[in-house]
């Protein structure tokens, strides 16, 4: 049971090493956004995350609250 132990920490202490091996090796490395706004691409496209475009949508309209779009049938 011990050895089990010792062999399973090694494994997860090893899978730790190599998941920041970029923040330890480069100097100032981090790990990359995985958020929407993160993405260069998604930004040129001008798509972001729900919550900031509720806000920008608020904000534009100048109302606490947004109107829901009917859906046409």
């Amino acid at each position: 049971m011990l050895k089990l132990s010792i062999i399973t920490l090694g494994i997860v202490a090893l899978s730790m090493v190599l998941l920041c091996i970029k923040m330890i090796i480069v100097p100032g490395g981090k790990f990359a956004s995985t958020h929407i706004g993160g993405s260069k691409e998604m930004r040129r496209r001008g798509i972001h995350c729900v919550q900031s475009m509720d806000a920008i949508e608020r904000r534009r309209i100048g109302q606490r609250r947004v109107k829901e779009r009917k859906q046409k049938q």
